[in-house]
């Protein structure tokens, strides 16, 4: 018993410090999102901090995947959470109805790249100065982003905003009443990178899309758990789902190893098949535990007239058309029922008179012959 608690307790701690190092191991000072919820060189929060000091209301899309009000910019980085199709196709509706959505991403998100004609060439340039092309870009002459980046295939109405040696990293695209912004490289509006070049200036052109006051949301609905996560294949893939992994299979052996039984295995007990009597015993002893003494001799009364008119032929139902024909069928057995029904009613207050009642009742409906009388017993 003891070696078994021991056990336990040992898997439970093994677990548990492979959960904290899975966890500790994963957190950094690290954004690979581009959360606005991060303070990191990678992270996003200045964006939100910036539109908020130019006098835009801020909010995140949290919880569920709410889209803000038509005429208002909505920022996206780098989508961990895939887009469902009709989450992508919302948003396209959404942008079609006036709104601003900046995509920005360094990877391709199947659903919203489709809905929105968004086009990555599976090549890699540089993007660490990329040259400005786009016409509302004032006073913008270089962006600084990161290393590599995808760069896109422009449609007819896709109008190139940033290249790199000829490759567009950034284009602009009039969608219905509204515009989208499609960046290759979330990194030249992120923290770290602000200040370098005129990435600053790059965004307050940006934010310029949108009216003075006008909201701008930021998309961390997509950053965190959704329901199209829940799978085995993706929840296994994220830090938190390696650590119950880890944490399952560590407790799984410690028991495997350390278990024991608590004693000697008890076979059952056979059971033995319980004779007609002793049901019937314990049916008429719960009866008088309930205090049901007028329900049993109901029960005893109308199951004495079955019997007699299985003997007689006559149907039980209805009980009045049953007792006329009994008097005129057979009158002696209507006769010595109607007079031990009426013992039976009568011995309420006696379990003596009650037994006497029964007995004879039971000799009316099952009749002994002079055959049976005669027979032997064995």
């Amino acid at each position: 018993m003891r070696g078994n608690i021991r056990g336990l307790i040992a898997a439970g701690v093994i677990g548990l410090a492979i959960l904290a190092a899975i966890l500790v191991g994963q957190q950094k000072p690290d954004s690979p999102e581009h959360s606005t919820n991060s303070d990191a060189a990678n992270g996003a929060s200045a964006v939100m901090l910036y539109a908020s000091a130019m006098g835009h209301p801020t909010h995140q899309v949290t919880g569920s995947f709410d889209l803000p009000d038509t005429n208002t910019m909505l920022f996206v980085f780098t989508p961990t959470s895939p887009y469902t199709y009709d989450e992508a196709n919302a948003t396209a509706g959404w942008v079609h109805d006036g709104g601003v959505l900046v995509y920005a991403s360094e990877q391709r998100d199947e659903e919203l790249d489709t809905a929105l004609n968004v086009n990555r060439f599976a090549r890699i340039v540089s993007s660490d100065s990329a040259g400005v092309t786009g016409p509302f870009l004032d006073g913008v002459r270089t962006v600084a982003g990161g290393t590599y980046a995808l760069p896109f295939g422009l449609g007819a109405r896709q109008v190139a905003l940033l290249r790199s040696g000829g490759f567009p990293l950034a284009y602009e695209e009039r969608f219905g009443r509204g515009v989208v912004i499609a960046l290759a490289d979330p990194l030249e509006l992120c923290n770290g990178y602000l200040e370098k070049a005129d990435n600053g200036r790059f965004l307050a052109d940006l934010l310029g899309l949108v009216p003075a006051g006008a909201p701008v949301a930021f998309d961390e609905y997509h950053h965190g758990l959704t329901a199209s996560d829940i799978t085995p294949a993706a929840w296994i893939l994220t830090p938190w789902g390696a650590a119950l992994l880890w944490l399952i299979v560590a407790i799984f052996f410690g028991l495997f190893l350390r278990g024991r039984r608590f004693g000697p295995v008890v076979p059952r007990p056979a059971e033995g098949s319980r004779l007609d009597a002793e049901w019937a015993v314990a049916v008429g002893e719960l009866l008088r535990r309930a205090g049901a003494r007028a329900v049993t001799l109901g029960v005893l009364a109308r199951a004495s007239e079955r019997a007699v008119a299985m003997q007689t032929g006559l149907p039980v139902e209805p009980r009045e058309r049953f007792w006329q024909s009994l008097w005129q069928r057979a009158p002696d057995i209507a006769s010595d029922l109607d007079s031990a029904e009426r013992a039976l009613y009568g011995s309420e207050k006696s379990e003596k008179e009650l037994l006497a009642a029964a007995q004879r009742l039971h000799g009316i409906a099952y009749p002994v012959t002079e055959e049976r009388r005669r027979r032997p017993r064995q």
